[in-house]
Protein backbone atom coordinates (compact mmCIF):
# COMPACT_ATOMS: atom_id res chain seq x y z
CA UNK A 1 0.00 0.00 0.00
CA UNK A 2 2.76 2.20 0.65
CA UNK A 3 4.41 1.79 -2.57
CA UNK A 4 0.83 2.87 -4.10
CA UNK A 5 1.22 6.28 -1.82
CA UNK A 6 4.36 6.69 -3.28
CA UNK A 7 3.69 6.48 -6.70
CA UNK A 8 0.21 8.67 -6.33
CA UNK A 9 2.76 11.15 -5.08
CA UNK A 10 5.65 11.02 -7.64
CA UNK A 11 2.81 11.47 -10.35
CA UNK A 12 1.46 14.17 -9.10
CA UNK A 13 5.02 15.49 -8.05
CA UNK A 14 5.63 15.32 -11.90
CA UNK A 15 2.67 16.61 -13.09
CA UNK A 16 3.10 19.88 -11.11
CA UNK A 17 6.68 20.14 -12.65
CA UNK A 18 5.46 19.63 -16.37
CA UNK A 19 2.69 22.17 -15.91
CA UNK A 20 4.60 24.20 -13.46
CA UNK A 21 7.03 24.52 -16.77
CA UNK A 22 9.83 23.34 -14.15
CA UNK A 23 10.87 20.44 -16.25
CA UNK A 24 11.92 23.14 -19.18
CA UNK A 25 15.05 24.01 -18.73
CA UNK A 26 14.64 27.38 -21.12
CA UNK A 27 11.78 28.55 -18.77
CA UNK A 28 13.91 27.84 -15.77
CA UNK A 29 16.83 29.89 -17.53
CA UNK A 30 14.74 32.42 -18.29
CA UNK A 31 13.67 32.73 -14.74
CA UNK A 32 17.57 32.15 -13.54
CA UNK A 33 18.73 35.48 -15.95
CA UNK A 34 17.74 38.68 -14.46
CA UNK A 35 19.90 40.51 -16.83
CA UNK A 36 18.24 39.08 -19.96
CA UNK A 37 14.22 38.98 -20.54
CA UNK A 38 13.81 38.03 -16.97
CA UNK A 39 10.57 35.26 -16.69
CA UNK A 40 8.86 35.58 -12.98
CA UNK A 41 6.53 32.88 -13.14
CA UNK A 42 8.70 30.46 -11.24
CA UNK A 43 8.88 32.58 -8.45
CA UNK A 44 4.76 31.80 -8.33
CA UNK A 45 5.62 28.37 -8.57
CA UNK A 46 8.01 28.48 -5.69
CA UNK A 47 5.58 31.05 -3.38
CA UNK A 48 2.91 28.18 -4.26
CA UNK A 49 4.69 25.43 -3.16
CA UNK A 50 6.28 27.10 0.04
CA UNK A 51 2.41 28.17 1.24
CA UNK A 52 1.55 24.40 0.06
CA UNK A 53 4.30 22.79 2.47
CA UNK A 54 4.84 25.17 4.97
CA UNK A 55 1.53 24.23 6.97
CA UNK A 56 2.31 20.59 6.07
CA UNK A 57 5.73 20.92 7.88
CA UNK A 58 4.19 22.38 10.75
CA UNK A 59 1.51 19.50 10.80
CA UNK A 60 3.99 17.20 10.34
CA UNK A 61 6.47 18.39 13.27
CA UNK A 62 3.92 17.62 15.56
CA UNK A 63 3.07 14.20 14.92
CA UNK A 64 5.09 10.95 15.58
CA UNK A 65 4.07 8.96 12.55
CA UNK A 66 3.22 9.85 9.47
CA UNK A 67 -0.87 9.03 8.02
CA UNK A 68 0.29 5.90 6.89
CA UNK A 69 1.41 4.99 9.84
CA UNK A 70 5.73 4.86 9.30
CA UNK A 71 7.71 6.72 11.53
CA UNK A 72 8.11 10.77 10.93
CA UNK A 73 11.79 11.25 9.48
CA UNK A 74 12.03 15.04 9.50
CA UNK A 75 15.74 16.44 9.08
CA UNK A 76 17.16 18.18 12.39
CA UNK A 77 18.06 21.65 12.05
CA UNK A 78 22.27 22.00 11.65
CA UNK A 79 24.44 24.62 11.88
CA UNK A 80 25.29 26.80 8.26
CA UNK A 81 28.70 25.28 7.37
CA UNK A 82 31.37 24.99 5.04
CA UNK A 83 29.87 22.05 3.32
CA UNK A 84 26.41 23.46 2.88
CA UNK A 85 27.37 26.66 1.62
CA UNK A 86 29.54 24.38 -0.82
CA UNK A 87 26.89 22.34 -1.96
CA UNK A 88 24.68 25.05 -1.97
CA UNK A 89 26.54 26.76 -4.66
CA UNK A 90 27.50 23.81 -6.37
CA UNK A 91 23.85 23.29 -6.92
CA UNK A 92 23.00 26.94 -7.93
CA UNK A 93 26.17 26.61 -10.50
CA UNK A 94 24.40 23.26 -11.83
CA UNK A 95 21.10 24.86 -12.26
CA UNK A 96 21.81 27.97 -13.58
CA UNK A 97 24.35 26.53 -16.46
CA UNK A 98 21.59 23.67 -17.44
CA UNK A 99 18.32 24.52 -16.21
CA UNK A 100 17.75 21.62 -14.26
CA UNK A 101 17.72 20.26 -10.74
CA UNK A 102 17.11 16.29 -9.69
CA UNK A 103 13.49 16.30 -9.81
CA UNK A 104 12.56 17.98 -13.11
CA UNK A 105 15.75 16.59 -14.74
CA UNK A 106 13.70 12.98 -13.85
CA UNK A 107 10.95 14.61 -15.52
CA UNK A 108 12.32 15.21 -18.32
CA UNK A 109 14.76 12.19 -18.98
CA UNK A 110 11.31 10.58 -18.76
CA UNK A 111 10.27 12.97 -21.90
CA UNK A 112 13.17 11.56 -23.77
CA UNK A 113 15.20 14.66 -23.59
CA UNK A 114 18.67 14.64 -24.39
CA UNK A 115 20.07 17.25 -21.93
CA UNK A 116 18.45 15.47 -19.56
CA UNK A 117 20.26 12.03 -20.33
CA UNK A 118 23.98 13.63 -20.18
CA UNK A 119 22.31 15.43 -16.82
CA UNK A 120 21.11 12.71 -15.18
CA UNK A 121 24.23 10.50 -15.76
CA UNK A 122 26.34 13.55 -14.58
CA UNK A 123 24.54 13.77 -11.69
CA UNK A 124 24.75 10.15 -10.70
CA UNK A 125 28.60 9.98 -11.21
CA UNK A 126 28.89 13.18 -8.68
CA UNK A 127 26.56 11.47 -6.04
CA UNK A 128 28.76 8.60 -6.37
CA UNK A 129 32.03 10.80 -6.41
CA UNK A 130 30.58 12.66 -2.59
CA UNK A 131 30.34 8.84 -1.58
CA UNK A 132 33.37 7.57 -2.76
CA UNK A 133 35.26 10.72 -0.91
CA UNK A 134 32.95 10.54 2.44
CA UNK A 135 34.22 7.02 2.83
CA UNK A 136 37.76 8.23 2.72
CA UNK A 137 36.79 11.31 4.92
CA UNK A 138 38.73 10.86 8.56
CA UNK A 139 35.79 10.62 11.19
CA UNK A 140 35.86 13.25 13.85
CA UNK A 141 34.40 11.68 17.44
CA UNK A 142 31.05 13.89 18.13
CA UNK A 143 31.55 16.85 20.06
Amino acid sequence: MNLWWAWCSGLIFGAGLLVSGMANPAKVLGFLDLAGPWDPSLALVMLGAIGVAAPAFALARRRGQSLLGLPMQLPEPKAIDRRLVGGSLLFGLGWGLVGFCPGPSIVALGMGQVKAVVFVLAMLAGMALFEWLERRRPRRPPA
